[in-house]
Order: C-alpha cells, then structure tokens, then sequence
C-alpha cells in the first residue's frame, strides 16, 4: 500500500466538488465528438488513476492499487475488516458521457469532505474505490475489475481478452506498468468489505418522473451480451447477381429487425451497437460479418426467450441467404436483487423519502453483491440519456447526491 507522500512539499488540499469535476472534465475528452474516450490501461485511463490519487493523497488516506488494478483510498485499518467502501469507475464508453461513472468517485471524495466537516468519527474502515475496465470498451467484457476480483472471470479468460487492434489484456496492463501475473481472485479482500454503496446518474428518467433527486436501487435486470457471426462468400459486387450471392448482410441487417421485434413483443431490450465486416469493402460482398447483441430483460425468462427468438430468426434467414451461422455468449450477469438489509437501512437513513427503482443497466456493484452486501443510489437524470455526451445530471441533484452518500456513509460507518 503507498502511503501518502508528498516529496517533502505540503500535500495538495483536498478540491471541492466543483474543482474536481473541472479537473476530471477535462481528461480524455474528444474535441469532435464531445464525448470521452477512457479505455481501459490507456493514456486517458492513466490520467483519471493520477487523479484518483491526487484526490486520496490531498485527504490524507492511504493510497493501493490492488492485483486486479482497481485503486483504493483507505481510511483507517484496511486489514481490520468490515470496511464500509464506496465509489465506482472512471472509464468509460466509447464517446460517452461525463456523469456514468465518474460522478460516483467525485461524491465518494466530496461526501467524505462533507463528514469531516460534521465532525464524524469514523468507528469502522473506510474506503473509496475506482474499479477498473468498467465499461469493457477496449476488450468487450464488462466489470473485468470487479469481475476478476469476485473471482467470475479468471485469469485464463482474462488473458484471452484482445482489444480491436489484436493487443491482450495482459499486454495492455504492462504496457501501463501493471503486473497482469498478479490478477485474478481475490476473496480476502473482499472478506474486509461490510458495505460496498455505489452512487451512480440515473440511466433513465424514473426520478425526473417522480420529481425526486435521489433514489435507491432495488435490482439489475439479467443481461449478456452475445456474438453473432455471419459467414457468407466474398464476391464482387458489381458482377455477381443477385441469385447467386451469399451475402452474410441480409441476414444480418434481418436478425437486426427481428431483434427490435422480439423485444418489443416481450417488453426487454435488445440492441446490435456493434458489427465488423470482412473485407468491408465498398465493393465487395462481405465474408463475414460478425454483429454483437446487448440483450436484458426483466426477469431471466424473459431475457432467456427473446434470445433465443432472435438467434430462431438468424437460423432461419441464414439458411435462406446461403449464411453460416455461429453464436456464442461472450458475457452474463444474472438477476440482482440488492439485499433488503442493507437497502432498507440507507432508505431508513434517508429518512425514507428516496424512491426504489429497478436499472436494465449493469454495475460493480451488481458483480461484488454475490460476495458482498451491496447497494446503489441513483441521481436523477432529466433526459434519461446515457452512454452519450448529451449525458447530463444538474448541479444541484448532484449536490444532493454527495449529502445523501454523506448521510448513508455518516450512518453505516461513523455509529
């Protein structure tokens, strides 16, 4: 653990909310698109960890980054155990927005300035935490972080990972000076944990419907993410007619269709954001195309039929068109219900006026909930965008985020 050191100079104060927005608003934003590119173990990702520990170096706590390459700001004993963490990530997707992420390691800081300045003696470990390769951008696996940690993804899988460009995670983590022989489980840090509360912006507009600034998580809706491969006979596109093509983008353009369709009908969600196409030629009928599909659901039957609907259309528009067919599961998150214990003592500490509300999206603390009591708190979002730079989340909702961590900190960790 590195501890505090400040090169014999006076350490850094501690920036207000608004300070460290600016300064973090300011780390790997793209000047056309308006939106961030942090990929994971990337310029931009090292920035937003010397941030990080800036921030916990100013406040005087203790700053680790452990095997997986999450960062951790310590207060107090980490080894005593039932530590009461809070945080997020700060990575993000491709051109995404400034809020999903970020915002929760802001308010962990300033809601610990917040505590401070009440007077609050902590009587249990505290800790706040930037999880690393949240959004899985780079290497198309959410939550490798959390995920490695909690032990659902191991090291083998984790060396399999390849970013678009054919690097490997444990290239790209040496490349960033981390040791990727290290990662993998890590149940004893995860035994330390009593309380893991993250707050996030609200992906949807549930608060901005019922007018309040702050809610309380309930569950995650089960979601994965599958890849379709589509193999067809390259040829070119100017000689070759129409009858005698076996063109992979019929059927892939169909399975697209059928996706919105089968969602629609069962009330989920279903969405091809990503495709490749092989040799993506303006010329050339393609080879192959290869289409990922981002499916959730409210419950697992559902999710479990609507795939499976979808993949029927692919069959049977495959074998139409002359197409090969492949799909493959690359990732899944089963059904979350945050524990009520827990849940109903922050909506107590709240003075029960935030609301519950479920999320299609998922979280850290979704993967950390199997091995520790986890919950979230949400902040409104007026428009409901996400995962765009027209993200957005007022100031003073913000604010009221950063009083209401405060409070759920004050009460589990400072009794």
């Amino acid at each position: 653990m590195d501890a505090p050191d400040d090169g014999g100079s006076a350490a850094p104060r501690p920036r207000s909310f608004q300070e460290m927005w600016a300064d973090l608003q300011r780390i790997g934003r793209d000047a056309s698109s308006g939106g961030y590119r942090r990929y994971a173990w990337t310029g931009a990702d090292a920035d937003c960890r010397h941030w990080f520990r800036e921030q916990a170096e100013a406040r005087g706590l203790a700053h680790e980054t452990d095997r997986n390459g999450n960062q951790w700001a310590w207060l107090g004993d980490p080894t005593a155990g039932d530590a009461v963490v809070t945080g997020s990530h700060l990575d993000s997707v491709p051109d995404g927005g400034a809020f999903d992420g970020p915002l929760g390691v802001v308010s962990s800081f300033a809601a610990l300035d917040e505590l401070r300045r009440r007077g609050a003696e902590f009587t249990r470990p505290f800790a706040i935490t930037n999880f690393g390769d949240e959004e899985g951008a780079r290497f198309g696996l959410a939550c490798v972080g959390s995920r490695l940690t909690a032990g659902q993804l191991t090291k083998e899988q984790a060396y399999a990972l390849r970013d678009a460009d054919g690097v490997r995670l444990p290239e790209a983590m040496e490349a960033a000076g981390h040791d990727p022989e290290t990662i993998g489980a890590d149940p004893e840090r995860l035994a330390r944990i009593g309380a893991f509360v993250e707050l996030h912006v609200e992906q949807g507009r549930a608060l901005d419907v019922s007018g309040d600034p702050v809610g309380i998580a309930s569950a995650i809706w089960p979601h994965g993410r599958w890849r379709f491969d589509f193999r067809g006979e390259a040829n070119h596109a100017g000689t070759t007619h129409l009858a005698d093509r076996r063109d992979p983008m019929l059927t892939y353009a169909e399975t697209v269709l059928a996706a919105r369709r089968e969602a629609e009908l069962a009330g989920a969600l279903a969405t091809f954001g990503k495709v490749s196409v092989e040799p993506n030629g303006v010329n050339a009928i393609p080879s192959l195309v290869r289409g990922w599909l981002d499916s959730r659901a409210a419950d697992q039957a559902t999710l479990d039929a609507v795939v499976a609907a979808i993949e029927q259309a692919a069959k049977d528009r495959a074998q139409r068109d002359g197409v090969d067919l492949a799909v493959v599961r690359e990732s899944f998150t089963p059904v979350v219900e945050f524990g009520h214990t827990l849940r109903d003592e922050i909506g107590r500490l709240l003075g029960g006026r935030a609301p519950l509300l479920g999320t299609g999206a998922g979280h850290d603390a979704g993967i950390l909930s199997a091995a520790v009591p986890t919950a979230m708190l949400f902040v409104r979002n007026p428009t409901g965008v996400s995962h765009s730079p027209a993200e957005y989340a007022a100031e003073d909702d913000c604010v009221a985020g950063v009083f209401a961590l405060a409070d759920v900190l004050e009460g589990l960790a400072c009794r």
